[in-house]
């Protein structure tokens, strides 16, 4: 783990002051003073590194909002808004290299998923998942044919639209993040909810059943 935190950071501090990645791996074995056939023993490619790099915010982030005290108290909309905040926040003590890398992702991100973010959003839907799961359980969000198994999917296209706001926000200290944040995750969780609609079919359901 040590070594593969250092291939990391020398990675990103590489990139922010070159503006670009090494020349070659064995460049960049060099300068990690490790012999280029040791090196593919952690990574074979830039691109491996980077992708490692958007799980490794993303477990940041989780691990850190589940280790709150008060976390296992909340709504599940609760954990999920204290997952992005913890979220941005690692994402804003990395931002330098998190601009430069969603910068060269084929754009717009949400319809093309690139490679690149592929391993985040297996992470990031398990944990939709287990979140999505626990909501039904405790009756915050609605059962629904068809469409809640795609309710995952809806989150993570929630989170790269969170990304892409992040990454072009000019706001002081990225307010206007915070607002996308809480008004995406309330306008999601109100509509995976118990809504007027559900009552009327329920209702319909009733009548019909004891016409």
């Amino acid at each position: 783990m040590e070594k593969v935190e250092k291939i990391r950071k020398t990675y990103v501090e590489y990139v922010l002051e070159q503006g670009q990645a090494p020349a070659s791996f064995y460049a960049f074995a060099k300068k990690l003073k490790m012999a280029e056939g040791d090196l593919y023993e952690f990574y074979t490619s830039f691109e491996a590194i980077e992708m490692d790099l958007w799980v490794s915010f993303f477990t940041q982030a989780r691990t850190t909002a589940e280790q709150d005290p008060t976390y296992q108290n909340y709504s599940v909309r609760e954990k999920l808004l204290a997952f992005y905040y913890t979220w941005v926040e690692v994402l804003k003590s990395n931002r330098s290299f998190v601009v430069y890398s969603y910068r060269k992702l084929p754009q717009p991100v949400a319809p093309k998923n690139p490679q690149q973010l592929r391993p985040f959003k297996e992470a990031f839907l398990t944990y939709a998942h287990d979140l999505m799961y626990e909501g039904r359980e405790s009756q915050e969000i609605i059962a629904r044919p068809y469409v809640s198994n795609r309710y995952p999917e809806a989150v993570w296209l929630n989170t790269l639209y969170i990304l892409d706001f992040w990454v072009k926000d000019t706001s002081r200290n990225f307010e206007l993040t915070d607002t996308a944040i809480e008004k995406t995750v309330n306008t999601g969780f109100d509509l995976m909810g118990r809504s007027i609609v559900d009552t009327v079919v329920d209702l319909a359901k009733f009548v019909y059943q004891n016409r």
